[in-house]
């Protein structure tokens, strides 16, 4: 069967997460009855990651086996027609390895946080940021992000249903960056890693938003880090904020 991998943008707020749930509605359930409908026996398509409720995607990458052999603009086309009106789209369709795999060959997750500063309650934004009220201190928050960075058990940050085997991941990058945006100023949390536990990067985000505001100190951020217990990690922040930004390959099939 011709394995095709798939870009994937979508608003998350409509559904329950990505994974398929049999009472709910997710992404990968309104990709794979698109898929019905141009052949009836597709195999279960797998995802890079499986977002959360709410959660966005700029670059989510996912495989699919189909029958026949499409040319994958064609193939994306077709799946754009039928997904309509969901807010999801196929931005890029192309032909894979049969042993490649959207999740495991992956070597690197991106995801973007914002969150949006001002006052007056967000209208055209609302539900694809975190909103407050008051300015943050980006100094302070990069100060505490640094103590992230590197190989750490992240204990933590991570859910206390997250079912990964192990909390030890290597955080590649954290960079803050703040904007004008249209409806205000924004601030920017770009998160680079292999994988991300279950949770990480909305408790991460949300503790040095306490940074930020001045309830906590930077050094704080490592003292929770260090104490390997979920009850020290700050508040985590909404999912509307999140979007899973992109995916590495060492061999991309869309290139």
């Amino acid at each position: 069967m011709p394995r095709y991998a798939l870009k994937i943008e979508y608003d998350g707020a409509p559904f329950a997460g990505w994974q398929w749930q049999e009472d709910q509605p997710s992404v990968q359930g309104a990709i794979e009855a698109a898929l019905a409908r141009l052949e009836p026996d597709v195999p279960r398509i797998a995802a890079a990651g499986r977002t959360d409720a709410g959660v966005h995607a700029l670059g989510q990458v996912a495989h699919c086996d189909m029958g026949k052999d499409w040319e994958p603009f064609r193939l994306s086309e077709a799946l754009n027609y039928h997904l309509k009106p969901q807010p999801v789209a196929i931005t890029a369709a192309a032909r894979a390895r049969a042993d490649w795999h959207a999740r495991f060959s992956a070597t690197e997750r991106r995801y973007l946080f914002r969150l949006l500063v001002r006052r007056a309650p967000a209208t055209h934004e609302a539900g694809r940021v975190w909103q407050v009220k008051s300015p943050l201190d980006i100094d302070a928050m990069r100060a505490g992000a640094a103590h992230l960075v590197g190989h750490h058990d992240f204990t933590t940050f991570r859910s206390t249903i997250c079912q990964a085997k192990s909390p030890l991941k290597t955080l590649d990058e954290i960079t803050i960056t703040e904007t004008p945006g249209f409806n205000g100023p924004e601030i920017h949390f770009h998160l680079r890693a292999r994988s991300f536990l279950h949770n990480q990067v909305r408790s991460i985000v949300g503790t040095l938003e306490r940074v930020g505001a001045g309830s906590w100190v930077p050094d704080d951020v490592k003292r929770a880090l260090l104490a390997r217990d979920r009850a020290a990690c700050g508040p985590v922040c909404p999912p509307h904020g999140l979007y899973l930004a992109g995916v590495t390959y060492p061999d991309d099939p869309f290139t």
